[in-house]
């Protein structure tokens, strides 16, 4: 039988996306909701390149990436280990 291999699997996607969701309201990304609708609209207001990026959003882009390839492994994990217990 494969379920309990699939509802582990389930469960630690439903973890990590209740994670994400929590650290996302904390840092504010859903703040401020009339103002994505006009950012279209806006001049460009970096046009003079690329700013400097911070420390923490360059850990903040290295832990989604990490967390994104740690999540396509844990799928192929399962599907080898599903395919491979066929009887």
């Amino acid at each position: 039988m494969y379920f309990p291999y699939f509802i582990a699997y389930m469960t630690a996607g439903f973890v990590v996306s209740l994670v994400v969701f929590i650290w996302a309201l904390r840092s504010g990304q859903f703040r401020d909701q009339q103002r994505a609708r006009y950012l279209p609209l806006e001049e460009d207001a970096h046009s003079g390149g690329p700013g400097r990026v911070s420390r923490m959003n360059r850990l903040e882009a290295y832990a989604l990436a990490g967390l994104a390839c740690s999540g396509l492994l844990a799928s192929g994990a399962v599907l080898i280990f599903s395919l491979l217990r066929v009887p």
